[in-house]
């Protein structure tokens, strides 16, 4: 039986939601009664306080589990698909091409490795900062959807934003993605989320835009971001989410947990107009 370990202990910041009051005391509102009082949290306070934002990227410090392949056992059902959109299909074969693998340091405790994309045909690439951060000081592979490794110059930071660009040699040949518009994207429609989760590159999953504007602390801090609940987990920070036409609507940087468990359909994305402004900036194209 394959075992995968390596999948280290992410670490974020904390999702304040707007429900609680700034000093993390409960504001839990239960439909048909009484506001809960100070020490009567609700088990909608419980979970809300159990919340976490972690940053996306994978580290290879001290592992935080494994993953048994084939853990269910014979006779388990299969879970059940909703039907995809002929157009999701057609989306994540245009996407893949142009989304990498980032991977930072070597196999040392520092390492840390995420996801990425091309923005341009100068082969620009757009990842979180966190994940160069956390790789420290050493050396920046990328690796392609079809297999080739190139090293990668860091063209910038934004800690602030939790953005990078990178840049590697013209005969790597990615593919571009298309941006979305400014202010187009909308609650309801499908997404995917396409990256690296715990180094399993070209890994494609399907949602919806949960909600806009949803305010989150990243990097330095606080943002508005996508939220959505296409499944994404360590290993995706950097990668894009895009609609069903392969435009890219953000940037996949952190998701809610409980206790640490991994995706519970809850992530989020920084805007890819907040994305374009800081990537040309940082490019030196921006004014």
């Amino acid at each position: 039986m394959a075992v995968q370990t390596g999948l280290g202990e992410p670490r974020g910041p904390w999702f304040v939601s707007p429900e609680l009051d700034p000093d993390g005391r409960g504001r839990w509102d239960v439909p048909g009664s009484e506001r809960a009082g100070p020490g009567r949290r609700t088990w909608r306070g419980r979970l809300l306080s159990a919340l976490a934002v972690v940053a996306l990227s994978t580290f290879s410090g001290a592992a935080a589990g494994t993953w048994v392949a084939g853990r269910d056992g014979p006779g388990s059902a299969p879970a059940s698909a909703a039907p995809v959109p002929a157009e999701l299909v057609t989306a994540a074969e245009k996407t893949v091409p142009g989304v990498v693998s980032v991977m930072v340091g070597g196999a040392s405790a520092s390492s840390a490795s995420g996801s990425g994309f091309a923005i341009d045909h100068e082969q620009h690439i757009v990842t979180n900062d966190h994940i160069l951060a956390k790789g420290g000081a050493g050396p920046v592979t990328v690796e392609t959807s079809d297999g080739r490794r190139f090293t990668a110059e860091v063209v910038g930071r934004e800690p602030s934003s939790d953005l990078a660009v990178l840049k590697v040699p013209a005969g790597a040949g990615l593919s571009p993605l298309p941006l979305a518009k400014p202010n187009t994207t909308r609650v309801g429609e499908p997404v995917l989320a396409v990256g690296s989760p715990l180094g399993l590159a070209g890994t494609v999953t399907a949602g919806i835009v949960s909600a806009l504007n949803r305010q989150v602390r990243i990097g330095n801090g606080r943002h508005t971001a996508v939220q959505t609940d296409a499944s994404i987990n360590p290993g995706n920070s950097g990668g894009p989410l895009v609609n069903a036409r392969g435009e890219v609507v953000g940037v996949n940087t952190a998701i809610a947990t409980i206790d640490g468990n991994g995706s519970i359909g809850i992530g989020f994305a920084i805007p890819i107009d907040q994305v374009q402004q800081t990537a040309d900036t940082i490019i030196g194209r921006g004014g």
